[in-house]
């Protein structure tokens, strides 16, 4: 049995990967790009190809007879065409779970860096700015205590629940988002407008599907009355970026911390990007990292 691995280098440098067990035959590749034609020439007679960099589009699974099985070291599937692997019967496994205290840490980075305007404090520091006039920097962007906010929480699985409960030893109130436009399922949950209309911070945990996508547009923001801000470490097309920033510049938003975009690398026509570059102290990125500690790491492989 073969298996391919087709981008070694998303892992941590140094990370040992040893060969999948019951393979006989392995072999690695550091990058692999973004090139139908490439992926195919690379897993040509693999039974087990391995990615979580990739989308694997329906040409490449047909141009692959002998492909059994796609094993992702990612928790998203939707970079994948799961009808083409039923289609074929090539199987689809994701990475789940690993990075349940990973993404968790991660949200509350964006939250806090936001609420308390952590780069833009940092900045003033590294410029000068704060020996040149001490008192009137703090004004620009007063800090914010996560302790007494509600918290709105959109999409409660593994990585959700674990938030829940940072959340609660940080003194927050949680509320857990039924589906949009379903009756609450039970009384741990409450109704998705409701908590769009309640919630200090809302953060978004959910799978990007046909449901999903711009779950976050421009009638759901409106929705939020309390000028909330947006942590997003779901998918980025979650989130309409045109919307987003027209929010944050209306100040229907607090701001917007996210890990993920509509297009990776961001594309340097997203709306969101021109906040960034502007320095808006509660717009804050990173880039698709929330997974990425040492111990997720190691748990995946």
């Amino acid at each position: 049995m073969k298996a391919v691995l087709l981008d070694e280098a998303r892992f941590l440098e140094g990370l040992e990967l040893p060969k999948p067990a019951k393979v006989s035959e392995y072999v690695t590749f550091d990058k692999t790009p973004q090139d139908n034609k490439v992926i195919i020439e690379r897993c040509q007679d693999a039974d087990i190809m391995i990615c979580g960099t990739l989308r694997i589009e329906r040409e490449v699974i047909e141009a692959l007879p002998n492909l059994k099985l796609i094993q992702l070291s990612s928790s998203g599937m939707n970079t994948i065409d799961q009808e083409a692997c039923k289609e074929n019967k090539v199987a689809l496994y994701n990475a789940s779970a690993f990075a349940a205290k990973s993404v968790p840490e991660h949200t509350f980075m964006l939250m806090l860096n936001a609420l308390r305007a952590g780069i833009h404090y940092h900045q003033k520091v590294a410029d000068g700015s704060w020996r040149k006039d001490r008192s009137s920097q703090i004004n620009q962007a007063p800090m914010i205590d996560v302790e007494g906010q509600t918290l709105g929480i959109i999409g409660v699985g593994t990585i959700g629940k674990r938030v829940s409960e940072l959340a609660q030893a940080f003194g927050m109130t949680v509320l857990w988002a039924e589906h949009q436009g379903v009756e609450p399922r039970s009384d741990d949950y409450t109704d998705f407008e409701t908590v769009l209309a309640a919630a200090d911070v809302i953060s978004l945990h959910c799978p990007l599907t046909l449901e999903t996508k711009h779950l976050i547009n421009k009638d759901t923001l409106a929705k939020m009355s309390k000028q909330p801000l947006i942590v997003n470490v779901a998918r980025g097309a979650v989130v309409d970026s045109k919307a987003m920033a027209q929010a944050i510049e209306n100040q229907q938003v607090l701001g917007y911390a996210t890990d993920v975009f509509e297009k990776e690398p961001i594309a340097t026509d997203d709306p969101l990007l021109k906040l960034a570059e502007q320095q808006h102290p509660r717009v804050i990125f990173s880039p698709h990292v929330a997974s990425g500690s040492k111990n997720a790491h190691h748990k995946l492989w």
